[in-house]
């Protein structure tokens, strides 16, 4: 199976690190983050969790709650997690599933053959309130993931949810952002009382709203 963009999330039911998970329910009305690792114990993905841990605050500012996922079992991450805590300073406090017969890393196309047969590769989704996938980013299990990043576009995302618009390259929160070619020029002026800056019939911008 292979999931793209605008598709409903699959559920599904789990073994985690913080026990049994079900995932439309873990989730509730929350945005969602569902992250994939190669492996316990291993380097890249303890400095990944580690991070993700002390951005908590961060995810639950903005409605969101963080799940990841590894092909070992309940005792590994369990254990593993005492590493993390100690090696990045932080309380992981968020789940890791267990999937060793690798039925949701199936589920998820998480595996890719070609990369690595048995392991996960750094997949990514967020997941909205509607359970709709709104990015997948994947990345070599060589390379860690920016949360950075992770986190900008979770802010676009909400913003262009809320107020029709989008986010131009390189945006950060608080950043001008486009009004969209669909809104007309004198809608856009009623729509967005900050003011409409026109570069291009097709390229307007105007201050961003509050998110």
């Amino acid at each position: 199976m292979s999931i793209k963009l605008g598709d409903t999330a699959p559920n599904f039911k789990a073994e985690s690190s913080l026990g049994d998970i079900h995932f439309y329910d873990y989730l509730g009305d929350s945005w969602g983050i569902l992250f994939s690792h190669p492996a316990d114990y291993t380097p890249v993905c303890t400095t990944e969790l580690g991070y993700t841990s002390k951005l908590q605050s961060e995810f639950a500012q903005r409605g969101t709650k963080v799940i990841a996922l590894s092909v070992d079992g309940v005792e590994d991450h369990q254990n593993w997690v005492k590493d993390i805590n100690e090696t990045q300073n932080t309380d992981v406090q968020f789940p890791i599933i267990a999937d060793k017969d690798r039925k949701i890393s199936e589920l998820y196309d998480f595996i890719h053959p070609n990369a690595s047969a048995t392991a996960t590769v750094r997949s990514l989704l967020i997941i909205d309130p509607a359970k709709k996938v709104r990015l997948i980013i994947t990345y070599p299990a060589s390379t860690g993931r920016n949360f950075n990043e992770i986190l900008r576009v979770l802010d676009s995302l909400q913003l262009v949810d809320a107020h029709q618009v989008a986010t131009p390259v390189n945006w950060e929160n608080g950043d001008d952002v486009i009004i969209p070619p669909a809104i007309s020029t004198e809608d856009a002026r009623k729509k967005f009382p900050k003011g409409v800056t026109e570069i291009k019939p097709y390229l307007r911008y105007t201050p961003q709203p509050n998110i």
